[in-house]
């Protein structure tokens, strides 16, 4: 199983979103995500977010929160334990991105954008005010949600 982060930056009542349209035979072309990436090896999840987010917007993050894990299984491919944040501090000027445009969205248009059909689940939770920590189970046969089951802390 693989390990990633998703962070969600806030500023102004919008979050820093990503869409996907720069890389070639991306899983994610055309959705629009949060920014992270890939733990590499005796990297932590916090290590990993904190390098991603940096290498994706220019952004050297001084405030995040842990905020839950998603557990992805998938048919198709290897199954991924995603580590999500938001960041609501950060230094530094807004670079460009090689994987995709990225763009200040208002949170309530957030849920609407073109995006995997589970991430409306762990969002729909952090747009909601919710504090608790979480750890949700995606299930998919290939594109499609076929399986969820949440659990807070």
């Amino acid at each position: 199983m693989k390990t990633t982060t998703l962070c969600y930056i806030e500023n102004n009542d919008q979050y820093l979103m990503l869409h996907r349209i720069k890389k070639q035979n991306d899983m994610n072309q055309g959705k629009w995500i949060g920014v992270g990436g890939h733990v590499e090896d005796q990297e932590t999840p916090e290590e990993c977010l904190v390098r991603e987010v940096k290498e994706e917007t220019g952004f050297t993050l001084t405030s995040y929160k842990f905020r839950g894990l998603v557990t992805f299984i998938n048919n198709e491919c290897e199954s991924e334990l995603m580590c999500v944040f938001t960041a609501d501090g950060y230094t530094g000027e807004l670079i460009e991105c090689n994987e995709g445009e990225l763009c200040w969205i208002d949170k309530n248009t957030v849920p609407e954008l073109p995006a995997w059909e589970g991430d409306k689940v762990f969002l729909d939770l952090l747009l909601s005010g919710e504090e608790r920590f979480f750890s949700i189970k995606l299930q998919y046969e290939g594109d499609k949600l076929v399986g969820k089951s949440i659990n807070l802390y």
